[in-house]
């Protein structure tokens, strides 16, 4: 499956904003968006006047970025989003937010949604039980989401528990310490998402 591969502060830079794609690096004086606060290249310092639709394109961009989803699956989302009842950006969004990989890293199982997917795909986690290796596999309320018995044993997720063991969990999951898992306990609303996302310009986008 296609990866992007390259450096991921490059995102990070040229969105203007950080995405915390590296995990606790990003909380760091190492962040390459603390060190060097512009776009990456050689005129990268810059100063561009952003049309309409590069306002819109970019918004489009920094959210597949965050959620680490490419062109065409992104765009699958967008028209699933479409198809359902209510809002499309925001149905976009809780589309986005209801990946496993991101779930997995609300909960606090990862440090990055990058560790996530990685985790996922080798079969760290269970759904209700059994394993799913799909990052894309999207939950549901009542879905009850847990680290593989195998996994448990491993001292690597009690060091990542330590280190996000200040983070927020989202309202709509429930995490469970004791038996390290999380419950999808409600569905999700527009307050809930905290993501960096005006997704009223990716709909404008899609819409031309």
């Amino acid at each position: 499956m296609a990866r992007y591969t390259e450096a991921s502060c490059r995102l990070c830079r040229r969105e203007g904003e950080k995405l915390f794609l590296k995990g606790s690096r990003c909380y760091s004086d190492k962040c390459g968006v603390a060190r060097r606060a512009y776009a990456p290249g050689q005129h990268g310092q810059a100063r561009k006047k952003q049309s309409e639709y590069g306002m819109q394109l970019r918004e489009k961009q920094k959210t597949k970025r965050f959620y680490g989803v490419l062109e065409n699956q992104f765009h699958t989302y967008y028209e699933k989003a479409t198809s359902k009842k209510g809002i499309t950006g925001e149905n976009l969004l809780f589309i986005l937010e209801s990946r496993l990989d991101n779930v997995v890293y609300r909960l606090g199982f990862a440090t990055s949604r990058a560790e996530a997917r990685q985790f996922v795909t080798h079969e760290h986690f269970t759904v209700n039980g059994k394993k799913v290796n799909v990052p894309s596999y999207l939950v549901k309320v009542g879905d009850v989401i847990a680290l593989s018995q195998k996994s448990k044993e491993s001292k690597r997720f009690d060091q990542i528990l330590d280190i996000t063991n200040g983070r927020v969990v989202p309202s709509w999951l429930e995490f469970d310490a004791d038996n390290f898992s999380g419950k999808v306990v409600s569905l999700l609303t527009r307050e809930e998402v905290d993501a960096p996302v005006r997704e009223h310009l990716i709909v404008e986008l899609y819409s031309k």
